[in-house]
């Protein structure tokens, strides 16, 4: 199994547990669902609660969302109201990657630059379809990954983005 997570922040952003895709060398297309979890579906061989200790009516805590989100402890920002908000953090955030880029696979400096702009020029299109999330940390300094609903086989699926030159695999 391989974690990607954030080269400036370490937060853990997904697995390849999930579909992932490569678009145009530098954004990975995470496919999620929506689920739904129980705190109390845990089963324990052997466990038989007595009487007393049987359910007293309280109510159980559930936990709802998109599996990546929950999964890798992601957190939605409200850091970007408009496009141009976002556009500023996207200007710094690239800034960074291109001076690690440098340090670490200058090969991959002209192939980050040339393909981001043609990529987020249409994502941002989209700007109000999107939601953002940061990684555990909620440290806007690092990544900050995007989420769009699309219409797959008549079902609306979330996916995530997150910038390929802004993570480091992790191999378990």
């Amino acid at each position: 199994m391989r974690i990607y997570k954030d080269i400036i922040t370490g937060d853990e952003m997904f697995s390849d547990t999930y579909r992932v895709k490569l678009i145009d060398e530098v954004i990975y297309e995470v496919t999620g669902k929506l689920v739904t979890r129980h705190q109390d579906d845990i089963k324990i061989d052997g466990f038989n609660p007595s009487a007393e200790e049987a359910d007293e009516g309280t109510d159980s805590n559930v936990q709802s969302g998109v599996d990546i989100v929950l999964n890798h402890r992601l957190v939605e920002t409200y850091a970007f109201g408009d496009k141009k908000s976002y556009t500023l953090y996207l200007k710094d955030y690239m800034k960074k990657l291109v001076a690690k880029l440098e340090e670490k696979a200058p090969d991959q400096v002209d192939v980050f630059k040339t393909n981001t702009n043609k990529v987020m020029k249409d994502i941002l299109g989209r700007f109000k379809e999107l939601q953002f999330f940061t990684g555990e940390s909620m440290d806007c300094d690092g990544m900050v990954a995007m989420m769009e609903y699309r219409d797959i086989d008549g079902a609306s699926v979330p996916v995530m983005m997150f910038f390929k030159h802004g993570l480091e695999e992790e191999k378990f």
